[in-house]
């Protein structure tokens, strides 16, 4: 007989391979019972960013001796009983799969008390060798040491105290943004390096972890369809970081991973931000249970979402709307260092100032967060205001303006593009459209495989006003175009459009294609860096870009224009103290 049943040992270590990857998937674990449990105040202590040492101390409802027990068998779970109650699911843990995972793998020592006596339980290695009576404190002290002690294969693929502390306060970050009526606190070897106040305002939880610079350059959104609700803040484009980890999405209270709904949120910043950069946001999404799915994963982190497009356009349509509605020129004396504010744990740096935190919020008012849906729409009203005129050019590639209140240097490359990418969006809204004969077709001849994925596509460029034909074998000839493609450059934004319908051929979206081709074609149409201009072109430009919804980025999210007061320049120049 070859096939016999595993031990429940055996089978506990293996199922630790995917519940238990790190110190802070240990962390996640417990501090997820512990909201469970309704803990109010949570502490996380660490020894060597939980190498050695994992503590987690809650307030919650604690467990008598059954069940503290019976909480280390695997799959034994208070959170669901029968089949049905998987499309409920309300609770952040419900698989009863962590506790004896992370027993099979570890020492445990853990204390909880429900009522009047408290219980100790001891276990190493998955076998529990002591149960107590203890003392009577109302919730559960859990301690893990030598995490897999007992599996060198996994342990050596731990990494370094900094980069598992890192990882730890990363997800507690995450965790108390999506619970801010709770108190939470993280040390690392008796250094508080996380504390959040569990007042129950985002706004506020938001400083706790990023700051000032951050909290104080945050947007409100809430809003609702018939199957979701969102509300949380999404920082102003002056606000980037440049990785995604400062992405916070919450649905049902639950810390997720969705492609889809990142997406949402970068697209809503197409235009306002470079490549490569991205939001702070925190955005708690609440929907029917029955509408989510929680247990694709072990770390039920990753979800999948029905209707998720009419999430995905809810989350689109509110932060652009927020972003548009709050365009301001920005102020060239702004300190950039204070948006690279650092985020990663450091062995040699506080990481939380107690006493800069305590002057930060005498400073801030942390009212109850107004519906940015009633925000007023001053559009580029602040621009338009401005009687500016141009006064001369830098390097042929700098606008030197001013007006009454100061003076504004203007990209004269980005101040043009975004002229010509809002005039091309406007021209593919038009029902008439204005084409031009060319007296020599261009013809492309393609490889099979780009062919065949251009011609699936080409609709999109008949629209628009191309006239494009098949010439041959794998060849196409375009015979006409629309107006809006500058003269001189014809050849080589046709051989690039081309190029970017087959490249987007594969998953192709036409509301993407029209964006990147507006983009791809301004920039390339838009007056250059080392050009210079006549004092008539730049006035016009400067009259071209007062007209635009958005001039304050070039398409591409660089700025288009800065101010410089005269206080500031006053300021520079010790005029004034």
């Amino acid at each position: 007989m070859k096939i016999k049943v595993m031990s429940e040992n055996l089978a506990n270590k293996i199922a630790a391979g995917e519940v238990v990857e790190k110190c802070a998937s240990v962390v996640k674990e417990l501090v997820e019972n512990a909201i469970d449990a309704g803990a109010k105040h949570i502490k996380v202590n660490l020894e060597d960013g939980g190498i050695k040492k994992i503590e987690v101390i809650d307030d919650g409802s604690g467990m008598d001796k059954a069940d503290a027990v019976l909480a280390f068998a695997r799959h034994a779970t208070s959170k669901i009983y029968k089949d049905d109650d998987l499309y409920f699911i309300e609770t952040l843990g419900f698989r009863g799969e962590a506790l004896a995972s992370i027993a099979s793998v570890s020492e445990v020592n853990m204390i909880t008390c429900s009522g009047d006596v408290g219980t100790h339980v001891h276990i190493k290695g998955g076998t529990m060798d002591l149960v107590e009576d203890a003392s009577a404190r109302q919730g559960t002290i859990i301690t893990i040491t030598n995490l897999f002690y007992n599996t060198p294969a996994r342990l050596k693929y731990l990494k370094s105290e900094t980069t598992e502390a890192n990882n730890c306060i990363r997800y507690i970050e995450k965790l108390a943004l999506s619970k801010p009526e709770i108190a939470f606190t993280l040390t690392n070897n008796d250094r508080v390096v996380v504390k959040t106040s569990g007042s129950d305002n985002l706004l506020k939880c938001i400083h706790e972890i990023y700051g000032l610079n951050v909290s104080s350059n945050m947007l409100e959104i809430k809003a609702s369809s018939d199957d979701f609700l969102i509300y949380g803040y999404v920082s102003k484009p002056s606000v980037l970081k440049k990785n995604r980890n400062h992405l916070n999405t919450i649905v049902n209270g639950r810390v997720v991973r969705n492609n889809d709904i990142n997406r949402a949120i970068n697209d809503a910043y197409n235009t306002y931000k470079h490549e490569g950069f991205y939001p702070v946001v925190v955005i708690q999404i609440t929907t029917d249970p029955t509408l989510v799915d929680v247990n694709i994963h072990p770390t039920k982190q990753d979800i999948k979402i029905s209707k998720i497009e009419n999430l995905e356009k809810l989350l689109y349509n509110n932060i652009k709307k927020a972003l548009y509605e709050n365009l301001l020129v920005p102020n060239a004396l702004i300190d950039e260092s204070l948006n690279n504010v650092k985020s990663d744990f450091s062995l040699d740096n506080n990481y939380v100032s107690e006493k800069n935190t305590t002057v930060i919020q005498t400073k801030m008012d942390f009212a109850e967060p107004r519906n940015v849906m009633d925000i007023d729409d001053n559009k580029n009203a602040e621009l338009k205001t401005l009687n500016l005129y141009p006064i001369g050019q830098i390097h042929g590639t700098y606008i030197i303006a001013e007006d009454e209140e100061g003076m504004y240097i203007l990209d004269q490359h980005a101040a043009h593009e975004r002229v010509n990418y809002e005039m091309i969006q406007k021209k593919f809204q038009e029902s008439e459209i204005a084409i031009t004969e060319m007296l020599v077709p261009l013809s492309i001849e393609l490889t099979t495989s780009d062919f065949n994925t251009f011609m699936e596509n080409k609709k999109v460029l008949d629209d628009l006003g191309f006239k494009i034909e098949e010439f041959g074998i794998n060849t196409i000839v375009i015979k006409a175009h629309p107006t809006w493609l500058t003269k001189n450059f014809e050849g080589d934004n046709l051989k690039s459009i081309i190029d970017l319908v087959i490249t987007n051929g594969k998953n192709f979206n036409k509301e993407r294609f029209l964006d990147s081709l507006a983009k791809m074609v301004s920039c390339k149409m838009s007056v250059k860096a080392n050009e210079r201009l006549s004092f008539e072109e730049m006035n016009q430009l400067l009259k071209d870009l007062v007209k635009c919804d958005n001039p304050y980025n070039c398409c591409h999210g660089r700025p288009s224009i800065m101010k410089f007061t005269n206080y500031e320049l006053e300021k520079m120049f010790k005029r004034v103290i």
